[in-house]
């Protein structure tokens, strides 16, 4: 195994490494304790990045390699690791662990061979670290890694530190915070709107002008790549995955999920049906939404895209017009890992029922509804129930 190799790709990558902006929240997870930790997420959301720096950071002997190298077509990560820590080294951290063969066993193994070595591994394959996890169960502790939200997009682009506001705060202050952040950044309001078109993904600091066709790439490789390696679908199937995109797109509002119609129309089984939304909600292209109620359900009543960027990147391809309304409300619930649709409002979160519009939204449809809200697309205002959308961007 050539270790010299494996050192001098390193040392170019971190000559190269940026380190102003860190994502704090994830690497504050990669520098805890614990011997063995993943982090996952969607092509293009800066696992990489996060590594390096992580490398980069550390006061001991590391090393990071990526497991889809050239180099392991014929050898075994574990030799490589077994010369890293003859040498003293004491942490690895492995890019696209999913991309390498029987990746768990050996993660397994380098693990239980070496007891003070310190792992970190990442994935681009959310569904292969999720579903073949199993056997790192008792030592894996695993971290998803999302898209950079609004705040997060905004510090980088003006290289500062926002706070973050729990729900609570932003549902009690939202007037102040929005008019202090506003009058403070001028050109907030129409930052937001770059962000829902370019900004989920840090890969947008290397130009706009191609950053549609990055992003149809990265989640067409999730089509043709990612999903086939389950084993769990017919390789002809995937044109499901295609149809349900267009679908979605042209529905010009959140689409609706009808199982037992899908299964008909792409002639698979209902079972089979479920089986493939569940891989959806694991893709990082589409968020799967289930209606509020007290009693607990595995059917998805609406489909809508991971992020915004996702909606426009897609239009742009098929040549068709984002829907405004779609794309705010792609924006709202993508700000809440728990959130339901509402038979008396848009939304529910907790307690809490919210609307989604424009500027001219009423309070018509909740006006008798206690814990409602508008989530309303404006800069900011004066009234602590007509929220601001943007300022979801900060929760935190």
């Amino acid at each position: 195994m050539k270790l010299e190799y494996f050192i001098r790709k390193q040392e170019l990558l971190l000559s190269k490494l940026k380190t102003s902006y860190i994502r704090q929240k994830y690497f504050d997870a990669l520098s805890s304790s614990e011997r063995l930790i993943g982090v996952i997420g969607s092509r293009g959301v800066g696992k990489t990045t996060l590594l390096l720096q992580y490398v980069k950071s550390s006061n001991q002997k590391a090393l990071y390699f990526t497991a889809d190298d050239v180099e392991f077509t014929n050898s075994k990560i574990y030799d490589l690791v077994d010369e890293f820590y003859a040498l003293g080294g004491r942490v690895v951290a492995i890019d696209e662990a999913h991309s390498y063969k029987n990746w768990a066993m050996e993660i397994k193994n380098i693990y239980d061979s070496f007891p003070d070595l310190t792992i970190r591994i990442s994935g681009s394959s959310m569904l292969n670290i999720l579903y073949e996890k199993y056997d790192l169960s008792r030592r894996l502790a695993l971290y998803k890694m999302k898209t950079l939200n609004f705040k997060e997009y905004f510090e980088i682009e003006k290289a500062v530190r926002l706070p973050s506001y729990s729900l609570t705060k932003i549902l009690a202050e939202s007037s102040k915070i929005s008019r202090e952040l506003v009058f403070t950044y001028d050109d907030l309001f129409s930052s937001f709107k770059t962000y829902l078109e370019f900004g989920a993904y840090p890969f947008y600091l290397e130009g706009v002008d191609n950053f549609g066709q990055k992003l149809f790439n990265a989640m067409d490789k999730i089509i043709h790549e990612d999903i086939p390696s389950l084993n769990k679908i017919d390789y002809s199937h995937i044109s499901i995955f295609k149809k349900l995109i267009f679908l979605v797109l042209s529905a010009g509002k959140p689409f609706s999920v009808n199982m037992a119609s899908l299964a008909r129309e792409f002639g698979v089984s209902e079972p089979t049906m479920y089986t493939y939304m569940e891989i959806l909600d694991n893709t990082g292209i589409f968020k799967t939404m289930k209606k509020e109620s007290k009693k607990e359900s595995k059917k998805p009543q609406k489909l809508l895209f991971a992020n915004t960027n996702i909606l426009y990147c897609y239009a742009n391809k098929f040549g068709m017009e984002a829907d405004i309304g779609v794309i705010r409300e792609t924006f709202f619930v993508n700000c809440f890992d728990e959130i339901f649709y509402s038979d008396v409002g848009d939304f529910a979160v907790g307690k809490h029922i919210f609307e989604v519009g424009g500027k001219s939204k009423g309070f018509e449809q909740i006006k008798d509804i206690p814990n409602s809200f508008l989530a309303v697309d404006v800069d900011f205002t004066a009234n602590e129930k007509k929220i601001p959308l943007w300022l979801f961007g900060f929760l935190g």
